[in-house]
C-alpha cells in the first residue's frame, strides 16, 4: 500500500478479498496468461470508447495482470513498452480502487482529484483520464476490471459510465459462459 507523503491518505486501498479472488481466478484459469479473446475484447472496448488504451485487468495480491490489452497507435512508445510484460504493481493505477469499491470509476482528468492525482501512473506514464468498471462474477467475487484510459483529459460523462458498465456486464457473461463450457 502507498500512502501520500503526509501519511494521512491511503492511496491504494486495503483489499481483504484477495485470497478469495486468487482462488476464483485460478478456478477460471484467469490472471496469469494473455488471452486472445480478452485482447479482442479490450480492442473492442477501445474502439467503442475511442480510447487509445484499453485493458481487462485482474487484481492480485501484489500485482495487476492485464489478461486483455489493447494499445492504440497514439500511445507513446515508452508506455507501450512498459505494458509489454502485462504486469504492474497494485499501487499503480486506479483499478484496485474499482475492485475494492465494487463500483465504476470515472476520472475525466485525474489531476482534478487529489486522491488520484498522486498515483505513479500520472507522472511515470502520463495517464490523464480513466474509465473503469468492476468484473463481478456469479459468485460475487470482484475479479478485476475492464477499463480504458487516455493520456489526455477526456469528458467521459454519463455516456462513458454507462458504456463501461455495459462492457463489464458483457465480459462477465462471456467469462461465465466459458466456465460452463
Amino acid at each position: 500500500m502507498i500512502y501520500d507523503l503526509s501519511g494521512r491518505h491511503l492511496l491504494t486501498p486495503a483489499d481483504p478479498e484477495v485470497p478469495v479472488r486468487m482462488r476464483r481466478l485460478a478456478q477460471l484459469g484467469l490472471g496469469d496468461d494473455a488471452d486472445p479473446h480478452l485482447d479482442e475484447f479490450a480492442r473492442r472496448a477501445g474502439d467503442i470508447t475511442r480510447a487509445p488504451l484499453a485493458m481487462v485487468n485482474f487484481i492480485q495480491e501484489d500485482r495487476q495482470y492485464l489478461g486483455g490489452l489493447y494499445t492504440g497507435t497514439s500511445i507513446p512508445a515508452a508506455l507501450r513498452a512498459g505494458l509489454a510484460g502485462r504486469t504492474f504493481s497494485r499501487e499503480h493505477g486506479y483499478c484496485p480502487h474499482v475492485v475494492v469499491r465494487r463500483k465504476a470509476l470515472v476520472l475525466d482528468d485525474v489531476c482534478d482529484y487529489p486522491r488520484f492525482a498522486g498515483n505513479p501512473v500520472v507522472d511515470e506514464i502520463g495517464i490523464r483520464s480513466y474509465l473503469g468498471a468492476p468484473l463481478i462474477d456469479r459468485t460475487g467475487v470482484a475479479l478485476g476490471t475492464v477499463c480504458v484510459v487516455d493520456v489526455e483529459p477526456r469528458p467521459w460523462g454519463r455516456p462513458g459510465l454507462e458504456t463501461i458498465k455495459a462492457l463489464a456486464s458483457e465480459l462477465v457473461a462471456q467469462i461465465q459462459a466459458r466456465e460452463g463450457s
